[in-house]
């Protein structure tokens, strides 16, 4: 049901809420803020909202850069990390207009909120249910320096393998075996179950969190299943609660694909299903895994795309790091049952037929989620109205670890981008699926590549110390 004025009136009354924080999303997915005092809020403040100047966040916009921040009521949740009581909220913004206000096309908020429009519209489905994995590291000390004097990084984590030496420590992890380790080694379990606590708060359910692979402090939480819009949001709170909660406990957390050399990466797998008329779309008793001819026609479009689809769901140069062989990472673009070699896996373990589904494999959450799941949601829609078959176009199913075929049998397969610019251009190349419907506008493309492409031009001019490593003596 919907807030009313009337009802976040009750919240701050009932909770003696002193501010209102209206929280914004720049182009990398990054929450900006601007807060209110609470009796400052009124009706007409939720119809004529906040001014803000949309260049300041990224999006190159042919119209004035001034616009209007509407909160949406509905995304209402107390902040647990304000001493002074908080209340915050997200919400949509919008190009100011003579007679109303018109929905900014390239806010990410309002991209997803019309890829899910496009594919009501296209009568594909009526709901996108969606389920973000979140990997992620917790370190006890990290600090960095990029001068022209020195170029350098250290971070640690008290349990890690490295720290085996010092005396009276311990309690130490083996390097790559940390997955489901129990206390006393798994020493950030509080921290987490907080984190956990926070999010049922505020209305995020959770399945579990665990210690992941990496020995040096990588953990994982698990959401449910939810709509792909509410879930956009909701990965925004995730990660907000995520970097909070650290912090609370004296520990920084970072979801860079790949903070250490040597140690598994954090990706952000995201499982899908669509349903209509609250029917799922994906199940079928008698198709390859269980899977509907929907089903196949949707992972044929996100495989088709894929390589201009990285550049969304992994926009970072450090992405392109963690997308190599030998750390359960994809790096081969095709499809299979249980098997974490390939960039689509299908969960043996979802049997019933409103959770058949499949996962994506080789995002991270360095992505904007609204940018990176409506992309995905709109390579599907394009597989599906194109009907493009992944095994007729011969990307599967691959029920073998592709990781150890012969050299011979890994030439004849396609592969993930290996970089951010080689995704970049295939963005460039391949981008009317995304741009069907008016969905993602093609200033806002033109902008993210060219913004990118800067960024990789500037990190790819800067010396690595391990380049000192291999070629100082030369």
């Amino acid at each position: 049901m919907s807030k009313s004025t009337k009802d976040i009136l009750t919240i701050i009354k009932e909770n003696d809420i002193k501010m209102i924080d209206f929280k914004m999303v720049d182009i990398n997915g990054q929450y900006r803020h601007v807060t209110i005092p609470a009796d400052n809020f009124s009706d007409d403040l939720l119809k004529s909202g906040i001014g803000f100047d949309a260049s300041n966040y990224g999006y190159a916009v042919v119209e004035k850069s001034d616009m209007v921040f509407i909160p949406d009521p509905d995304t209402a949740v107390i902040d647990p990390f304000c001493s002074v009581p908080t209340l915050s909220m997200t919400g949509n913004a919008m190009i100011i207009g003579a007679n109303e206000n018109i929905p900014l096309a390239q806010y990410p908020r309002n991209i997803v909120l019309a890829a899910e429009k496009y594919m009501q519209d296209q009568g594909i489905a009526d709901t996108m249910m969606i389920l973000p994995e979140f990997e992620f590291y917790l370190f006890d000390q990290v600090g960095w320096n990029v001068q022209p004097n020195e170029v350098s990084v250290i971070l640690d984590t008290k349990q890690s393998y490295w720290n085996s030496a010092i005396e009276g420590q311990g309690v130490i992890v083996p390097k790559q075996k940390a997955y489901h380790i129990a206390k006393p080694f798994d020493q950030a379990y509080e921290c987490r179950s907080e984190m956990c606590m926070h999010m049922k708060d505020a209305g995020i359910e959770i399945n579990y969190h665990h210690p992941e692979v990496a020995a040096s402090g990588q953990f994982e939480i698990e959401p449910q299943l939810g709509k792909m819009s509410t879930m956009a949001d909701a990965t925004m709170w995730i990660k907000y609660i995520i970097h909070n909660t650290a912090l609370k406990h004296g520990k920084t957390a970072t979801f860079m694909p790949k903070p250490i050399y040597g140690e598994a990466g954090s990706g952000m797998h995201v499982h899908m299903l669509l349903l209509k008329d609250g029917k799922p779309l994906f199940s079928d008793d008698n198709g390859y895994a269980h899977l509907s001819e929907t089903a196949h026609y949707f992972m044929g479009g996100l495989l088709k795309h894929i390589g201009s689809l990285c550049a969304i769901t992994n926009p970072s140069t450090n992405s392109f790091k963690r997308l190599i062989p030998g750390f359960e990472a994809p790096v081969t673009v095709g499809y299979a049952t249980s098997n974490r070699s390939a960039v689509i896996r299908i969960p043996a373990y979802a049997k019933s037929p409103e959770k058949r589904r499949f996962e994506l494999r080789n995002p991270d959450a360095t992505c904007n989620p609204y940018f990176c799941y409506a992309a995905i949601l709109m390579a599907g829609i394009d597989g599906i109205k194109n009907k493009i078959d992944p095994h007729a176009n011969g990307w599967g199913p691959y029920d073998v670890n592709l990781y150890h075929l012969p050299e011979e049998e890994k030439a004849k397969l396609k592969h993930l981008p290996t970089s951010l610019e080689e995704a970049l251009n295939a963005l460039e190349a391949d981008n009317d699926y995304l741009t069907a419907g008016g969905v993602f506008p093609k200033e806002l493309i033109k902008n993210f590549i060219e913004s990118k492409r800067a960024e990789c031009r500037q990190l790819s001019a800067i010396p690595h110390p391990a380049e000192f490593d291999k070629y100082y003596n030369l």
